[in-house]
């Protein structure tokens, strides 16, 4: 990536600060635009700072909506245990308080789980799903694991291990985070993303989440969820939008043929190289195709 390329991603978050109270929480989110609602969905360990130089691009064409998950960025951190489905009905809730219709969803990691799972149950609600390292089908073992991140994330879900690196030594949002980044992510980017997690008390989310991948049969009740949303990602005509990258992490490139061979009313991007965090390193790719798919969907 040329140094020019690397100075137009911004650290700057130009966006007003909104809550509203779900399930007796505040969610934080961002709230620009006008029009149809344009709702971005994160993952771990990100919030809607993750989004920042792609909302950019669509502010003209509806209302984006990026909110973060309960837990995470400036959302409320109650006493829970975050599982997905407990972000599923705080997710579910948000949509539901905020009054959201005709949705086109962005979604990425975990946010792609959760979207993927809202869209299935709504499908009248949806106008579009685009998505990027996504959560597409069950892992059936740990060979389909990305090989560069086998052995951590096999010791993030062991007990007690798994809980001293990312809770007590903050392993994810330190080195989990921009490893998955190809340029090098400025101080003040990880800044934004280590205050939300700036007291080991505040990181249990952080720990769930690689403790919910649906990966060889566990957790049981999560590779159910995936199992059904897939087969629905498969029957389904709502208008798909894919970006992926080259090695990918979440989506190398057997799942990327997948979605080509199974997935209807689908249109593909290769952003070129890229890990996990494609936001961070092509946003303005992705956000001007974004717009580009959007001008051509039906209200």
């Amino acid at each position: 990536m040329s140094e020019t390329t690397k100075d137009m991603i911004s650290a700057e978050f130009p966006f007003e600060s909104n809550y509203i109270d779900v399930r007796g929480s505040k969610i934080h989110y961002v709230d620009v635009g006008e029009g149809d609602p344009i709702l971005f969905l994160h993952g771990n360990p990100t919030s809607s700072y993750l989004w920042r130089n792609i909302i950019p691009h669509l502010v003209s064409l509806g209302r984006c909506i990026a909110p973060d998950l309960i837990g995470m960025g400036k959302s409320d951190k109650p006493d829970i245990e975050y599982g997905f489905f407990d972000h599923a009905r705080y997710v579910d809730g948000f949509i539901e308080e905020m009054g959201l219709r005709n949705i086109t969803i962005v979604v990425h990691d975990w946010g792609s789980a959760l979207g993927f799972r809202y869209a299935m149950r709504n499908e009248g609600n949806v106008k579009g799903l685009a998505f990027m390292e996504a959560f597409v089908a069950p892992l059936l073992d740990w060979d389909a694991f990305p090989e560069m991140a086998r052995d951590i994330f096999k010791a993030f879900r062991t007990p007690e291990v798994g809980w001293d690196l990312i809770v007590n030594r903050n392993v994810f949002v330190e080195n989990s985070l921009p490893g998955g980044v190809m340029r090098e992510l400025t101080e003040a980017e990880m800044n934004r993303y280590r205050e939300p997690f700036s007291k080991p008390e505040w990181r249990k989310p952080v720990w769930r989440w690689p403790n919910e991948i649906p990966i060889a049969g566990e957790p049981a009740d999560v590779v159910r969820a995936v199992e059904e949303y897939n087969e629905w990602l498969q029957r389904t005509e709502i208008p798909k939008l894919l970006f992926y990258a080259t090695p990918g992490a979440l989506m190398p490139p057997p799942m990327v043929e997948w979605c080509r061979g199974n997935m209807k009313n689908l249109q593909m991007v290769d952003v070129g190289s890229g890990i996990h965090y494609l936001q961070e390193d092509h946003p303005h790719l992705i956000g001007s195709k974004i717009a580009q798919w959007y001008g051509s969907l039906k209200n």
